[in-house]
């Protein structure tokens, strides 16, 4: 199930749970390149296509550039956000991170979420959540594993809606 909406409070959270978040992300060039030459990552398998056609990347058969690791883990850690990071108050902890398998330029990537875990915190507007997340390319080859460990605000602690709000919004 999709859980994109209101129910992600750390209220709402169970071990157990598991969603398949509503979005995809078709990795593009851009996605890539800019921010794998920018942390210095100068791999060429990330860059250069002509290596990449007339290597093979070790008998791999891979004859078009990978996607930087970097990159895999923030596009599906970023697809979970919507449901397990909008009322986030701090981000705690990303541990028994694993990149099953090689993502290209042209991929689609879909994330999955397990709820692992629900702890009560030192404070009062808030729970720690331990997320199992996955993510998987187009043909369900999955190219992503870890767990995530969040500071979650509880529903008692939600805001009040504004004035404008109350009144139907700034564009009436």
């Amino acid at each position: 199930m999709a859980l994109t909406g209101e129910q992600n409070y750390f209220e709402d959270f169970r071990p157990g749970q598991v969603f398949r978040h509503a979005r995809g992300k078709t990795i593009c060039e851009q996605d890539n390149v800019g921010i794998t030459l920018q942390v210095l990552n100068t791999a060429e398998g990330h860059f250069n296509e002509d290596f990449m056609q007339k290597s093979g990347m070790g008998g791999r058969g891979w004859t078009s550039r990978l996607v930087f690791g970097g990159v895999t883990i923030s596009m599906i850690i970023g697809l979970t956000m919507q449901d397990t990071g909008e009322n986030a108050l701090r981000e705690l902890g990303l541990d028994k991170i694993r990149l099953k398998a090689p993502v290209f330029h042209g991929d689609t990537l879909y994330a999955f979420t397990e709820v692992l875990a629900t702890e009560e915190s030192d404070l009062d507007d808030a729970g720690r959540v331990t997320f199992r997340h996955w993510g998987v390319n187009q043909d369900d080859t999955v190219v992503f594993e870890g767990e995530r460990q969040v500071l979650i605000k509880r529903r008692s602690h939600k805001p009040l809606p504004s004035e404008s709000q109350r009144s139907g919004g700034a564009f009436q």
